[in-house]
């Protein structure tokens, strides 16, 4: 190997380590404020590609029925918690109003605009609107009931998530996979190395956001409320912050984090129906490397995931993914010998 060709190899492990340090940030974010390990991140990636290339075909994506039955099911959860609560019947149907009036609208929406082909950076803005509500609706659905179950409880219920999206996006999508157009044609030189328009929008994209977010954080209300439930969620409790709210606000953040994913990475490489499942767990690797906790560790995490699997596809392409997941054996060994865990009461 000489540097020609680890430049190369060290150029798509960083761009594709800029995907992975997303879904590792939503994976920590995740964690952080609900303790639930989100094992079905990387479905949201698959469903964003998968929904941009049917309407690139003219189609209206199954991504609208999914949303139409989630958002009615989470109504029936509203008014049947309504009425075992013996709340008002105003105080329900504004719930029901919440859940059910902007997932109804976009869905009209994407099904007028799907036949019209519009351009490619409308039809990604209509894929992240249509994605998103997917992250609030699940948390309705699968985990506010069970927002103070032990952490295996929410992992068991995550692997059935997982599970269920993934049967749901096979009917939906189908079997073919699919591969999106590039937002940017244009190709660069600079030394050895050859890159396209696409990669460095990935990498701007990815930085944006994390910057995007890093504001959210320190400067808006919602965002230091998160971080209040993140360090305790009894104390943000006591101080009015309501847990269910903070739970579906970072559910949609994640949808929106692993949608826009899946728009970068869709004109870099086929997606399936079940592509999101090993896309999701090397941010979820990533995401261990910072110990489930802490941002700039998951996005060292995610750099170093991009880089293995790259010069590991290079050396023993076969085993790529085996070197990828290996690498985190010696992490959790060190984790478990720097801080010895105490038994979850």
């Amino acid at each position: 190997m000489d540097f020609s060709i680890a430049s190369i190899l060290a150029l798509d492990g960083v761009t594709n380590g800029a995907v992975y340090a997303l879904l590792a940030l939503a994976t920590v974010l995740v964690f952080a404020v609900t303790r639930v390990i989100f094992i079905p991140q990387g479905e949201y990636v698959a469903f964003g590609a998968l929904t941009l290339a049917l309407l690139q075909q003219g189609q209206v994506p199954g991504t609208v029925w999914f949303l139409l039955v989630l958002a009615g099911c989470a109504a029936v959860a509203d008014v049947a918690d309504g009425l075992k609560h013996h709340q008002s019947l105003s105080r329900i149907a504004r719930r029901v109003t919440g859940s059910t009036v902007y997932p109804v609208l976009i869905s009209l929406v994407a099904i007028w605009a799907a036949p019209q082909k519009f351009p490619l950076l409308v039809q990604a803005a209509l894929t992240l609107a249509l994605v998103t509500p997917f992250g609030g609706l699940l948390y309705r659905l699968a985990y506010q009931s069970l927002a103070d179950a032990s952490v295996l409880v929410l992992l068991i219920v995550s692997v059935g998530v997982h599970f269920a999206l993934t049967g749901l996006g096979l009917l939906f999508f189908g079997a073919e996979g699919f591969r999106n157009p590039s937002f940017w044609d244009e190709r660069f030189s600079a030394g050895p190395l050859t890159f396209s328009g696409q990669t460095l929008i990935i990498m701007l994209a990815s930085v944006a956001l994390i910057v995007a977010l890093w504001l959210f954080f320190e400067r808006s209300l919602y965002g230091k409320a998160l971080r209040a439930t993140a360090v305790n969620r009894l104390g943000a409790r006591l101080m009015g912050i309501s847990s269910e709210s903070a739970g579906k606000l970072t559910f949609t953040l994640a949808a929106f984090i692993g949608a826009l994913s899946g728009l970068l990475i869709g004109p870099t490489t086929t997606v399936f129906y079940d592509s999101g499942f090993l896309i999701g767990l090397k941010g979820f690797v990533a995401a261990v490397f910072g110990g489930l906790a802490s941002y700039p560790m998951a996005l060292v995490g995610a750099i170093g995931v991009g880089l293995l699997e790259s010069f590991g596809s290079f050396w023993a392409s076969a085993f790529k993914e085996v070197i990828v997941f290996s690498a985190i054996v010696p992490v959790l060994l060190w984790r478990s010998l720097r801080d010895p865990h105490a038994e979850e009461h």
